[in-house]
C-alpha cells in the first residue's frame, strides 16, 4: 500500500516461493516477460546491491541501453523522454543521457539522491498478483546459504551528520567534529580526501565513492563540495557549512553558511547548543 499512497496507480507483484531469495536469472526473466506483456516506456531500479546485479543483465536481455547510478530523473517536456543524469568524466562533471530509439528506456538511480515522493494516506490504487510461469523460475544458480552483513556504522540511515573535508588540515580536526557531533546527536561523515588521508574509515565516507545521505541536518567542517559530493548529501533537509574560502562551492548549497576557521566556529557552536537526551553511535 506505501507504494500507492506514495504515487503509484498501480502495483504488480510477481509471487512465488523460488523468488524469496534474490536469484538474478529468476527475477531478470520474470520482469523480462513482463516487459514483452506491457511495453513499458521506462525502467527504473534503485542503484543497491541487488539494482547493480539485476539491471544491467536485464538489459541485454532487452536488447536496450541503461544508465546506471543516477543522481536525477526528469522528463522533456518535448520529447517525452526520459532525462537521465549521472555524473561522468570521473565525477567531475555531470552528464544527462538520453535514450531516444530503445525501450524501455532504463536506469538505476542512487539510493537518498532524491527525496521520496510524500505519502497521501487513503490513496487508492489497484495491487495486481501475479504467479509467473514455470520456465520462467529456472536458474543455473544454487544457492548454499546466507550471511547478513554486520555494519555497525550505518551513516545513509542517520538523521544527523556532522561532516569533515580536508579543510579540517589535520586528524586532529576530527576530534573537533566528533564533539559537535556528540552535542547534536549525530553521526561522523567524510569527504573522499579524509578517507583517503586516513583520518576517517571507508563507512564514514560520504559521496559518489561512498553513501548517499539525506538527513534532516548536515553540518559541513571544511567541506568545500566538490561536484562528487554533493552528489552524496544534496538532498539533506537543512545543511549548514562552516569554511575559511567565502567562495567555497558548498556554500552555494547551504541554507546556513559561517565563513570562518572551523576551530574557532565550533566550540562557539556547541557552547550554544543545548546537550541532546538521545544517544546516537558516532
Amino acid at each position: 500500500m506505501e507504494l500507492i499512497e506514495r504515487g503509484g496507480d498501480r502495483v504488480v507483484a510477481v509471487e512465488a516461493p523460488e523468488l524469496v531469495a534474490f536469484d538474478c536469472e529468476r527475477y531478470a526473466a520474470c520482469i523480462l516477460d513482463l516487459i514483452r506483456a506491457r511495453d513499458p516506456e521506462i525502467l527504473i531500479a534503485a542503484a543497491t546491491t541487488t539494482g547493480r546485479t539485476l539491471m544491467p543483465y536485464l538489459a541485454i536481455k532487452a536488447n536496450t541501453g541503461l544508465t546506471a547510478d543516477c543522481t536525477g530523473l526528469d522528463i522533456d517536456p518535448q520529447t517525452g523522454l526520459l532525462l537521465q543524469t549521472r555524473p561522468a568524466i570521473g565525477g567531475n562533471v555531470m552528464a544527462t543521457i538520453r535514450t531516444p530509439a530503445h525501450r524501455p528506456q532504463m536506469a538505476t538511480v542512487r539510493p537518498r539522491s532524491t527525496a521520496p515522493a510524500p505519502r497521501t494516506a487513503g490513496r487508492h490504487g489497484e495491487i495486481e498478483r501475479l504467479v509467473p510461469r514455470a520456465d520462467l523460475l529456472g536458474s543455473r544458480v544454487r544457492r548454499l546459504g546466507f550471511i547478513p552483513r554486520e555494519e555497525s556504522h550505518d551513516i545513509a540511515e542517520a538523521d544527523r551528520v556532522v561532516c569533515v573535508g580536508r579543510g579540517i588540515r589535520k586528524s586532529e580536526g576530527v576530534a573537533v567534529a566528533r564533539r559537535l557531533a556528540e552535542r547534536l546527536g549525530a553521526v561522523i561523515g567524510g569527504t573522499r580526501d579524509t578517507v583517503d588521508r586516513g583520518w576517517l574509515s571507508y563507512p564514514h565516507q560520504i559521496g559518489l565513492s561512498g553513501k548517499t545521505v539525506s538527513p534532516s541536518l548536515y553540518v559541513g567542517l571544511g567541506v568545500s563540495g566538490a561536484i562528487q559530493h554533493i552528489a552524496g548529501m544534496q538532498t539533506a533537509g537543512t545543511i549548514v557549512a562552516v569554511n575559511t574560502d567565502p567562495d567555497a562551492w558548498i556554500f552555494r548549497f547551504a541554507d546556513f553558511g559561517i565563513v570562518g576557521d572551523l576551530f574557532e566556529a565550533v566550540p562557539a557552536i556547541i557552547e550554544a547548543l543545548p546537550a541532546v537526551t538521545e544517544k546516537r553511535e558516532v
